[in-house]
């Protein structure tokens, strides 16, 4: 059990709530961060609080604001804010289901994992667990984290659960504006579509996370380790494209050939059927015998 939770609280379902605990299921902490320094001394940048006039300004001394045009604000206190709160600060309250399908995708934001803050808890929690998997449902609610107050979808994953946090529809931009050059009537062609599913088909799989190596880490760790050791960087230079695409149907053709190892793609598109023509009999016409007068 990790030694410290991000959040607790209760999990609530009408009239049973049962406590947990929420733990962050991503980490950047391998992530390698650079930091800036000046170049003659080698001492670390620091950032400061400083105002329009370049004077640095004491953390007791700022305030919160909405400015509603140039150079005037409306000050905001904390007071005010914890105002707008939810009622209870510590408990997700669970206020619907949802197939998963039905949540686009754009919308989940962190995941964390959670799990029963004590063994008394397990009873409601693994009822919960088990109810989620059976009706394939998630669970929707909302809750304060980290002083904001966010919508949440609960689901099973694997022996516990899951939750994550959901945007806000005005957080998520509309497609309709980034789409709007794409002629509605659009389609691909009936050749390309059907080599496109070729394709598909051929390089269809279980996704693998392990499969998948952040090559711009793994580069800048090269260099780091190769700059402490005194030697030059195995770093795998960068891939050169490949040859210019005449066409997307030449793309596609090529694309499948390779998947298949080389070979040439069957041809998926059905020619006009032709009448076919009379098959010639091969058997001997039977002979007349020439009647005598």
């Amino acid at each position: 059990m990790p030694q410290h939770a991000y959040w607790k609280g209760h999990i609530r379902l009408s009239l049973v709530a049962f406590p947990v605990r929420l733990y962050p299921a991503v980490t950047e902490s391998e992530k390698i961060r650079l930091h800036k320094y000046e170049k003659d001394t080698g001492q670390r940048i620091h950032y400061q609080n400083v105002n329009e006039d370049g004077d640095v300004v004491e953390a007791d001394d700022i305030i919160k604001g909405y400015e509603y045009e140039k150079g005037a604000f409306i000050p905001i206190e904390d007071k005010e804010i914890e105002k707008l709160r939810l009622e209870s600060k510590h408990t997700i309250d669970l206020v619907q289901f949802a197939d998963l399908s039905s949540i686009d995708p754009i919308y989940f934001d962190n995941p964390y994992y959670v799990s029963p803050d004590n063994k008394l808890a397990q009873e409601a929690y693994v009822t919960i667990r088990d109810a989620l998997k059976k009706s394939k449902k998630v669970a929707i609610g909302q809750v304060i984290i980290a002083n904001r107050e966010r919508i949440v979808a609960l689901k099973a994953c694997g022996k516990g659960l899951i939750l994550e946090t959901l945007r806000y529809n005005y957080e998520v931009r509309k497609a309709e504006e980034y789409f709007a050059d794409i002629a509605t009537n659009a389609e691909a062609e009936p050749d390309q579509m059907d080599l496109a599913l070729e394709l598909i088909k051929r390089k269809s799989g279980d996704f693998s996370p392990t499969k998948f190596k952040d090559l711009y880490q793994e580069g800048l760790k090269e260099i780091i380790e190769a700059k402490m050791e005194k030697r030059m960087p195995r770093v795998k230079g960068e891939k050169k494209p490949a040859g210019k695409v005449i066409s997307i149907m030449d793309a596609l053709r090529k694309s499948v050939e390779q998947s298949r190892g080389g070979k040439e793609p069957e041809p998926k598109v059905k020619s006009p059927s032709k009448k076919a023509a009379p098959r010639k009999s091969t058997a001997k016409k039977p002979t007349r015998k020439k009647q005598v007068v």
